[in-house]
């Protein structure tokens, strides 16, 4: 299995940027496709970016394209969410998650339904 751990939260202006960090335990780190989630208050868990085993492959809610960027370092069995131009919308509850990176599509990347291992969350406060 996989243990993740999130960093990097916090409390930021709108317009500016914060890194997400995800560590995981565990040697078969680079066999999962790794996404993004976020919580807002009073929302329904939704996708935010995900990407594939490899890193060859990326995939962004609409909301966030070209604000999110989601990048792996599978030597340090890491995953990261480099953010700019924080705006309110994006306060929520960051969470990790690893899935299996076989019979990956699209709408499967996109889907918490098809992870298997989620990190406890960090908290991301976007106010003046």
């Amino acid at each position: 299995q996989v243990h993740l751990v999130e960093s990097g939260g916090g409390l930021v202006q709108p317009g500016g940027s914060l890194r997400l960090s995800c560590a995981a335990s565990g040697r078969t780190f680079s066999t999962y496709s790794m996404g993004w989630f976020r919580q807002a208050p009073g929302k329904e868990r939704e996708f935010v970016a995900a990407i594939n085993r490899g890193g060859g492959s990326t995939y962004y809610a609409d909301s966030v394209k070209g604000r999110f960027f989601i990048a792996r370092d599978n030597a340090r069995s890491t995953v990261s969410l480099q953010i700019y131009n924080l705006k309110p919308e994006d306060t929520a509850v960051y969470y990790c998650a690893a899935r299996p990176a076989a019979l990956g599509t699209n709408a499967t990347m996109r889907s918490p339904e098809s992870y298997d291992y989620w990190g406890q969350g960090t908290q991301v406060t976007v106010s003046t």
